[in-house]
């Protein structure tokens, strides 16, 4: 295998350029239209549906494997993307600019959710089977560098910037830089990416992708698959937006009562350091032991240690090394226990003649299963309070410990291109 198309020339920053533009929308806009005036209510409304498309892209997915290469998309969405947040970055200072900014997210949503599926139909087409157990970990951890870039970076030279220059210039600045960013990736990528295949040749039109549908549900087990992977999120779902306002809220109101600086450096920097080593040692140990022997094991790592939010609501410690301990041990478990569901979907959801495309129904699948309940969580967290809302969300994560016990594995992990 020559350097060029070495799995570590192109899987750590294909995945940091699928995180970015998605961790951009999630996670940093709420801030900036924070920043910008824009009213809680539909700062998160907007940025909530923006995430959809991570959720849609089943329904365009069969498309990609009929034009062009899995890299050509690769390539265009990481340059549309780009361009997009820089499109943003111009349109802040006009009046009026959130619906136009939001217009433009849009875009960039779409097109992050289309490279997903071409990058993931790349790493499938490429590695074999402990290829793609061994890269793994390396998948993950710079997917979530991207959000250490994001929140522990950007959001902070965007609050050093704000100080000097103001808001608007801060934030016109950085959307600017992510874009540009981006740009630089995909220039890279067209040198270093494969092909992953060349595009199927095929006649059968709007009707074949419906046959790829139909493939997908008359898969042995699918129902079983199905409700496992939407389960294996689901504590993570209702847990994963509430999060960060019970760190930032009062004690008094059950919170922890933490800065915005302490919650970037705790949550969003060494917590995502931790998810990230997570990751890697946990791609490692299951090409090690093979994922059927360890799936009961990843499920427990990946949904237990929530607990940790329960223990800090309910004892709310004051002491630093405490709070951030107990993020980080958090964040080190989801990171080991979550390799786990993608290879479950890579290896025993998506083999077929439609990989690419049934690989991104899983993972949709998995995106709904932190959608969902996050739509729900807040209702759910104002009504119970922060202590009993994460001991219920505990209770969450039931379904799918009994579900790891009996999944079915029909395809060997064999060393298989």
């Amino acid at each position: 295998m020559s350097t060029r198309n070495h799995p570590l020339a192109w899987v750590p920053s294909g995945y940091f350029a699928m995180g970015l533009p998605l961790i951009m929308l999630n996670l940093v806009a709420p801030i900036m239209f924070k920043d910008l005036g824009i009213s809680d209510t539909r700062v998160a409304f907007w940025t909530s549906l923006l995430i959809l498309p991570w959720s849609l892209k089943p329904l365009w997915s069969p498309l990609l494997e009929m034009f062009r290469t899995k890299k050509f998309f690769v390539v265009l969405t990481q340059f549309l993307a780009g361009i997009s947040l820089a499109l943003v970055a111009m349109t802040l200072p006009l009046p009026g600019f959130f619906p136009y900014a939001i217009a433009i997210m849009a875009v960039v949503a779409f097109s992050g959710a289309t490279h997903d599926i071409a990058l993931d139909g790349i790493y499938m087409h490429e590695l074999s089977t402990s290829q793609q157990a061994q890269y793994i970990g390396w998948q993950g951890a710079f997917y979530n560098i991207a959000k250490v870039v994001a929140m522990g970076g950007l959001v902070y030279l965007a609050g050093v910037l704000q100080s000097r220059y103001g808001v608007m210039t801060a934030w016109m600045t950085i959307m600017g830089i992510t874009g540009g960013l981006l740009c630089v990736l995909g220039l890279y990528h067209s040198w270093a990416l494969p092909r992953g295949g060349e595009r199927r040749e095929s006649s059968g039109g709007f009707g074949e992708v419906w046959a790829v549908f139909g493939d997908f549900f008359r898969k042995p087990h699918i129902w079983i698959y199905i409700a496992f992977i939407f389960c294996f999120r689901l504590a993570e779902g209702l847990v994963i937006k509430i999060v960060p306002l019970f760190l930032k809220a009062d004690v008094g109101l059950q919170g922890l009562g933490l800065t915005n600086e302490k919650i970037g450096l705790y949550y969003g920097t060494f917590g995502v350091i931790a998810f990230v080593v997570g990751s890697i040692l946990g791609g490692y140990f299951i090409s090690w032991l093979k994922l059927k022997r360890v799936l009961f094991t990843l499920v427990c790592v990946f949904n237990i240690p929530f607990i940790v939010y329960a223990l800090l609501a309910w004892f709310q410690p004051s002491s630093p090394l405490l709070v951030c301990g107990g993020i980080v041990f958090e964040y080190f478990s989801y990171g080991f226990g979550f390799v786990g569901l993608n290879l479950f979907i890579m290896q025993q959801v998506a083999p077929g003649p439609h990989q690419m495309a049934h690989y991104a129904f899983g993972t949709a699948l998995g995106n709904l299963g932190v959608m969902l309940p996050g739509m729900i969580s807040g209702a759910i967290s104002d009504a119970l309070g922060y202590r009993q809302f994460f001991l219920w969300a505990l209770l969450a994560a039931i379904p799918v410990l009994i579900l790891a016990m009996r999944v079915p594995f029909i395809h060997a992990e064999t060393d298989e291109k």
